[in-house]
């Protein structure tokens, strides 16, 4: 089991600021008293240790959805989203990568994922600088609802796959070029 020190979340009530020289924002959802629901916290774990010194990546864990999460993604060219997700579709431990266009596509049971495209949209259109790049990787889960602290196998041995795409999304996102942002503004 891994534990995450409270200084590795993000606080609700908590303002940030990003690094001004990450352009990249990688943030792992979900709630690591939830079985399954957890892995999107401990992918990012290990993305962060991965990616530990690069200055244009930045690696947040939150149980934080919808509107609390705008302040953690204004000012970014890229966000990379990590959560679980239950489909039906494919077996437990399968890992997702989806961008914008096909996140309504797929019945989603998360509801951190739910409306990460929207949120983009809704910054651009109150003025702040939002992502143009997005992507969520997200792991078929088995049971992201019961209360505990230790993931099905399936999952748990997804952790490693699933950090290896978000390391190399990351890395691919910081290589592009500074967007032009809705308010007008170069970075």
């Amino acid at each position: 089991m891994i534990l995450f020190a409270a200084t590795d979340r993000c606080p609700s009530s908590l303002n940030v600021s990003p690094d001004p020289m990450s352009k990249v924002i990688v943030l792992g959802l979900g709630n690591d008293l939830l079985t399954d629901d957890a892995v999107g916290l401990r992918v990012a774990h290990e993305v962060r240790q991965r990616l530990v010194g690069d200055p244009r990546i930045e690696v947040k864990e939150t149980a934080e959805m919808g509107l609390a999460l705008l302040d953690l993604i204004v000012d970014r060219d890229s966000l990379i989203v990590v959560d679980s997700i239950q489909t039906g579709d494919q077996p437990p431990g399968h890992v997702h990568e989806l961008e914008p266009e096909h996140f309504p596509e797929h019945a989603m049971r998360s509801p951190h994922a739910l409306g990460v495209d929207k949120l983009c949209k809704l910054g651009r259109m109150r003025g702040l600088s939002a992502p143009t790049h997005v992507r969520l990787i997200a792991i078929e889960v088995q049971d992201p609802f019961t209360l505990g602290t230790e993931m099905t196998p399936e999952v748990q041995d997804a952790i490693d796959d699933a950090a290896d795409l978000v390391v190399q999304r990351a890395l691919e996102f910081a290589q592009l070029p500074a967007e032009e942002h809705a308010h007008g503004e170069a970075r």
